[in-house]
């Protein structure tokens, strides 16, 4: 995937920020929304859309639609960077295919010391049981 002609297909809004930062935060848009349509984009094939969609299916708004902020920063420049770079990430993490999970088998060495360890314990609970009274 090429981070470029993924940059063509994002959109950008700005927004006033919120929270504390006095009057800097109160005019001016540093606020950075990121949205990109997954179903229209050009560079993923549909396989790639698919797995996408199911493992950001959380993230997607019911047009099938990626929305990200960022507002960490003063600037709007740097909230940008931000938002795309936490994006290409992301993507990436999605793309990634799971490794397949191999069953193993519990050495024999490992079952015969967890049953020995058994016996003994039951040993143990044997001999208290033999000697107690209730003078």
């Amino acid at each position: 995937m090429d981070n470029e002609s993924l940059k063509k297909e994002l959109t950008y809004r700005t927004s006033r920020s919120g929270g504390a930062g006095g009057q800097h935060v109160n005019k001016v848009e540093s606020k950075v929304t990121l949205v990109w349509n997954i179903n229209e984009s050009e560079i993923l094939t549909e396989e790639e859309k698919i797995r996408v969609r199911q493992k950001l299916t959380n993230r997607l708004n019911k047009d099938g639609l990626l929305q990200m902020e960022a507002s960490t920063e003063r600037s709007q420049t740097r909230n940008k960077e931000i938002v795309t770079a936490r994006l290409f990430d992301l993507v990436q993490q999605a793309l990634k295919k799971d490794k397949k999970r191999v069953a193993t088998k519990i050495p024999k060495a490992q079952i015969l010391d967890r049953l020995d360890r058994k016996k003994k314990q039951s040993q143990k609970k044997q001999y208290r049981r033999k000697n107690f009274n209730f003078d």
